[in-house]
């Protein structure tokens, strides 16, 4: 972990002074989906700012303001949608998946030291370590703040607090797992598809679970039709790998994951596949981040393509889709269904033209 901040200033920027990418990419502004995400991120900014604009609000919208896909509210907007539940609930909602979200986006940077998201400079390089670690444990207390958004009875919303609640606690769990896998010897698929679907798949599970508690399902439907989203998350966490080393998520250099030695499904599928190169492959995850070279990650994305790692995660990923969509919940629910699979090509489209682009070759 590093100390201080790479460009340590006060505030460089105002927040207007932000560049509001995502605004641009809005689909359909005019259509009801649409005209309720922008109020799903104007409560998001009202939340942040707090009963007065302060530092810490002007922190917190400089990040939201920086973009990002609000797949998450997306989801929430949809499955309520789907689902029958009220239009107008659906927005504190979709709200709360996606300021928990942003809370862990806070912290992973925080803890992976990356200088770079979307385009921007982090939190914590823009305001030192100590202000990220506010900004996410604001975020992180705001989705409790926007059930009070929500016209339902007080029971429904004790059980969508205690979503919340369950998720947070799956994805920080699932969070340390990930951060202990490669020191622990832990190289295998089992334990690094157990770290993804805490850290990442509760997030995408929670919109859904919350969504069938705002239609009236009982706590343990909700929770049933929320783990059938469970394998998304887990294509979203491969997808990203993928493109981490093969493709760009603009935040510097490819081979980020390489550089701060994860434990990726890249990683794991190369060892099952080549269990000899064990010792190889540590040692550069093992090597400290500033110390890993180019050529080193060149040579990792090269090994993994010829040892067939790369198209294992491929198939990996076509199975898990297959597995999402043919769930007996879900299949149940066919208007659910359809959102599952929108949400399955949203994630899978960037990475779906490398899995072209190396398959035809």
């Amino acid at each position: 972990m590093r100390s201080g901040t790479l460009a340590p200033q006060a505030m460089a920027k105002s927040v207007a002074s932000i560049p509001r990418s995502e605004e641009r990419s809005t689909p359909q502004a005019d259509s009801p989906e649409g005209d309720r995400l922008e109020e799903v991120k104007a409560l998001m900014l009202r939340l942040a700012t707090g009963p007065s604009f302060e530092r810490l609000g002007a922190i917190v919208q400089e990040h939201l303001y920086t973009g990002g896909k609000k797949l998450r509210a997306r989801l929430a907007l949809s499955a309520v949608d789907a689902l029958g539940g009220e239009a107008v609930d659906s927005v504190g909602w979709a709200a709360a998946c996606e300021l928990l979200h942003n809370a862990t986006l806070i912290h992973d940077d925080l803890q992976d030291s990356d200088p770079l998201r979307r385009g921007h400079y982090t939190v914590w390089v823009r305001h030192g370590q100590a202000q990220a670690i506010n900004a996410g444990d604001l975020l992180l207390m705001l989705p409790f703040i926007a059930l009070e958004h929500l016209s339902v009875d007080s029971s429904v919303r004790w059980e969508l607090a205690r979503a919340i609640a369950r998720r947070a606690e799956d994805t920080v769990r699932g969070q340390s797992l990930e951060m202990c896998l490669l020191h622990g010897g832990r190289w295998d698929w089992a334990s690094y598809a157990e770290a993804a679907m805490g850290k990442t798949s509760a997030l995408m599970v929670l919109p859904v679970h919350g969504a069938a508690l705002l239609s009236g399902r009982s706590p343990e439907a909700a929770a049933a039709l929320g783990d059938c989203f469970r394998n998304i998350g887990l294509l979203f966490q491969i997808q990203d790998d993928v493109i981490d080393l093969y493709g760009d998520k603009g935040r510097g250099k490819v081979g980020g994951d390489i550089r701060e030695g994860r434990v990726t499904a890249l990683v794991a599928e190369h060892l099952r596949l080549c269990p000899a190169d064990q010792t190889w492959l540590i040692g550069i995850l093992s090597t400290a981040r500033d110390e890993t070279s180019d050529r080193d990650v060149e040579q990792v994305a090269r090994r993994f393509e010829r040892s067939g790692a790369l198209a294992a995660v491929f198939d990996r990923l076509e199975a898990l889709e297959q597995a999402t969509l043919a769930a007996p919940a879900l299949l149940a629910e066919p208007r659910l269904a359809a959102v599952a699979k929108a949400m399955i090509d949203k994630v899978l489209e960037p990475v779906r033209p490398i899995v072209a682009a190396r398959r035809a070759s």
